[in-house]
């Protein structure tokens, strides 16, 4: 919290009862147990909390120091809103005799353990089970939230048992589950739209509004794309990766539905907006003569480098530069990678710059 005002310090119940007891006269009993010493301290004890309130007050009033509840209606004042979890969505698979209905809103589910409870999902829609013994069913997870999210294999249980079925799976992860968001990024959407210039569909509203929508943290908005009333918005999802073709398609819809530019969504009429992904950069990293600390292999050594290297390059947003000595740092600080030779990028020792609309990717690592 920032500096205090002077006349909230220290407002302590001691402080507060002893400079109410240095203004009684001297003459007389003022010690712990006198009638003037308990008369004082309840008034004390209430003027503390008085202080306290006042601190709470001054740091529920402020964006930056703000948080809950309290940082939602500042973002109202500002007519943003916290933006909501998502429910993960994907593929189940079932298994059984032939002919076989599966309704919608059948639940499935991850098995329950010690340390975390199912995730639960339920199908979309009615299905029936093919002459090959198996049927492909689109899933939803019941709680929204990137616990939604979860990996190839892992959705094996039916909730309430259903004739004919012997068996489920999920033979692809579950994607899309994104958790409500939290305050600090709800905090800096707060500030980034105080600090821009007010405008009617400059450059900082399509920025602010793209982030409007549940998932989006880069943007790149290009204006007069094709010419005059025409607008390029390029994004990534929060954690800096290339967005789903749902995600692109609701900053469409929530931006200009159909990029007619007649103004049904929030880009003002006249302006034709065409929501994008970046192009992806393969990029190949050799790394030489790799070799492993003590107590891990080489194996373990290599699949942490890589993890090291993916993180490194996924760091670096559209138009920015992927840097042969940085990425050497990151892999260099990855557990089980004790040494190596120089690094080439796409088999040279140089640096890659990206377009503004060009986001890296880590396509494999050679090892030689």
């Amino acid at each position: 919290m920032a500096e205090l005002p002077s006349f909230l310090e220290e407002q302590t119940f001691e402080a507060i009862l002893q400079r109410m007891l240095d203004a009684v006269p001297p003459d007389m009993d003022k010690s712990e147990g006198s009638p003037i010493y308990d008369a004082l301290s309840p008034a004390a004890i209430e003027l503390a909390l008085a202080a306290i309130w006042a601190q709470e007050v001054l740091r529920r009033g402020f964006t930056q120091t703000t948080f809950g509840t309290y940082l939602d209606m500042r973002a109202e004042e500002f007519g943003i809103v916290r933006r909501p979890a998502v429910a993960a969505s994907g593929v189940v698979t079932f298994t059984g005799t032939p002919g076989t209905i599966i309704p919608a809103g059948t639940r499935v589910s991850t098995p329950s353990t010690e340390v975390a409870p199912a995730i639960i999902f339920e199908t979309t829609q009615k299905a029936m089970i093919g002459a090959g013994g198996s049927v492909d069913v689109g899933v939803v997870a019941i709680e929204p939230g990137a616990s939604g999210n979860v990996a190839p294999g892992a959705i094996t249980v039916l909730v309430e048992p259903l004739a004919g079925v012997s068996a489920v799976t999920n033979s692809a992860a579950t994607s899309g589950g994104l958790d409500e968001e939290d305050d600090d990024s709800l905090r800096a959407r707060i500030l980034e739209l105080a600090h821009k210039d007010e405008g009617d569909g400059n450059k900082a509203d399509y920025e602010i509004w793209a982030k409007e929508v549940s998932g989006v943290g880069y943007v790149l908005v290009e204006p007069l794309w094709r010419g005059p009333g025409t607008v390029r918005v390029v994004i990534l999802d929060q954690d800096g990766n290339i967005p789903s073709p749902d995600l692109v398609a609701a900053v469409q819809e929530y931006l200009d539905p159909g990029g007619q530019g007649i103004g049904l969504g929030k880009a003002p009429i006249g302006a034709k907006v065409t929501v994008e992904v970046p192009t992806e950069v393969n990029l190949t990293i050799t790394v030489p003569t790799l070799v492993a600390e003590g107590g891990y292999t080489v194996d373990q050594a290599k699949t942490n480098l890589e993890a090291a290297a993916r993180a490194y390059i996924l760091s670096i947003s559209p138009g920015g530069t992927v840097r042969v000595k940085d990425l050497e740092a990151a892999i260099a600080g990855a557990a089980g990678v004790l040494d190596f030779g120089d690094i080439l990028i796409n088999g040279v020792r140089q640096n890659v710059a990206l377009a503004v609309d060009e986001k890296g990717t880590l396509a494999g690592v050679i090892y030689t």
